[in-house]
């Protein structure tokens, strides 16, 4: 299918017609922050379902129970998407944690007027192109990717869900409430995990243990997440994710280095 059928354009990006349909949108746009809601916004395929793990963990102190009884999309819902009309967000005690795929300027008039807290992840480049070659592969309700050389022109282009990459992250850095954001890299977590928990941490007010940052930072690596049903993806529909094809968490070879892609 093509993108004229699969995709809407927001605020002049593609965004997945399925994902996050007119009704949704209207929904996000009317939407009400609070001063200690955290919001984890992330390019797609640069550790979003990472931080879904990492952050409830930050949060309830160590306590597993989050991650492995709720799906990630429910603990850590889209803001975008169409199951936060559903999850009765207004209702939820605070800290509330979302997601969002949204460039800065895309962001609602209550964000600018509340300011959140913010944890924004980048990631290499090149791995978030591969990553997303293969989530393209997979996923019913994205455009085929066709050749890696096709994806690649379309990837510069920012002709794919959520627009370019470049000016994802060039609009999350310019953005002037640098004293409500913390701007991680991925490689940066896979560099020092239990660092980087004592440092989102820190950023949001947590005060934890040597102990318990060592218990997030043994149950968040990759190979633990991988075998976590509420995190892999494996509840999703084979209609919607065909991880025959690709698994949603998977390691690649790329550029002569092995790499973990969720």
């Amino acid at each position: 299918m093509t993108e004229a059928e699969l995709y809407s354009v927001y605020k002049d990006v593609y965004v997945p017609t399925h994902l996050h349909p007119p009704e949704c949108l209207k929904y996000y746009e009317e939407f009400t922050f609070r001063p200690d809601d955290i919001l984890i916004v992330t390019y797609p395929k640069s550790g979003t379902t990472w931080m879904q793990e990492v952050i409830p963990l930050i949060v309830s102190d160590g306590d597993l129970t989050p991650v492995l009884t709720v799906p990630n999309w429910d603990r850590v819902p889209w803001l975008e998407e169409h199951r936060a009309i559903l999850l009765n967000l207004e209702e939820r005690p605070s800290p509330r944690i979302f997601a969002t795929h949204f460039h800065h300027s895309m962001m609602n008039e209550s964000y600018f007027k509340i300011k959140p807290r913010v944890l924004y992840v980048m990631r290499d480049p090149k791995d978030v192109f591969t990553s997303s070659y293969y989530y393209y592969g997979m996923a019913s309700y994205l455009v085929n990717p066709g050749t890696q050389d096709e994806f690649m022109e379309k990837f510069l282009d920012g002709k794919i869900m959520f627009g370019s990459w470049f000016d994802h992250v060039k609009s999350w850095i310019n953005a002037e409430e640098k004293e409500s954001i913390l701007y991680m890299f991925y490689e940066e977590m896979i560099a020092d995990l239990k660092g980087s928990v004592e440092k989102i941490g820190k950023f949001l007010g947590k005060s934890l243990s040597p102990d318990v940052l060592q218990k997030i930072a043994d149950h968040c690596v990759f190979k633990n997440m991988k075998q976590n049903n509420m995190s892999n993806f494996s509840l999703v529909p084979e209609e919607y994710m065909d991880q025959k094809k690709s698994e949603f968490m998977r390691k690649v070879v790329l550029f002569f280095s092995v790499r973990n892609c969720w």
